[in-house]
């Protein structure tokens, strides 16, 4: 069986085989011996680099790259993904959603909210802005959209499913 020599996915590192391309069925390790019967199928399997700093955004057919920032919020964000969550509308220039645990902070308050800032607000609110404006709350930057051009008319006016995964 192939030892994953010459197959790269950026962001991540060759981690084996599976019967399954969803990862669930049955594991094989790089270089190890696999009789095939039949019209047997095995899918690579990738782990992400958590040292990598860029994320994409998925929202319905639209894709966004984000540059994360270096710091212990982005790290710990990092860990978390992938993830799949509904995020919902706030006044009219973010979206934003209930993390499960709390992420280290740092938070300040940055005068100016950029559209396609990824900030922290508090320790467990991940909020997507898109929208540029005025604030005097303080954040936690996690990281920004490279190009926010479309963010706003992806993420629509109500409710959406977001996808954040490492590239």
């Amino acid at each position: 069986m192939n030892d994953g020599s010459g197959l790269s996915r950026t962001g991540h590192t060759f981690a084996g085989w599976n019967t399954q391309p969803n990862g669930t069925g049955t594991d094989y390790a790089a270089g190890s011996n696999y009789t095939l019967t039949g019209n047997s199928i095995l899918y690579a399997k990738w782990n992400p680099l958590v040292d990598s700093n860029t994320m994409r955004v998925t929202v319905g057919s639209n894709t966004f790259n984000v540059s994360l920032a270096s710091n212990p919020t982005a790290t710990a964000f990092k860990t978390l993904l992938p993830m799949t969550i509904n995020m919902s509308e706030l006044n009219g220039n973010e979206k934003y959603y209930g993390l499960p645990q709390s992420l280290p902070t740092n938070a300040s308050n940055p005068g100016t909210i950029q559209n396609g800032d990824l900030m922290l607000y508090g320790s467990t609110t991940l909020v997507l802005f898109y929208k540029t404006f005025s604030t005097s709350y303080s954040y936690t930057r996690i990281g920004s959209v490279d190009n926010p051009s479309g963010l706003q008319s992806a993420l629509g006016g109500g409710s959406v499913t977001v996808i954040f995964e490492l590239i």
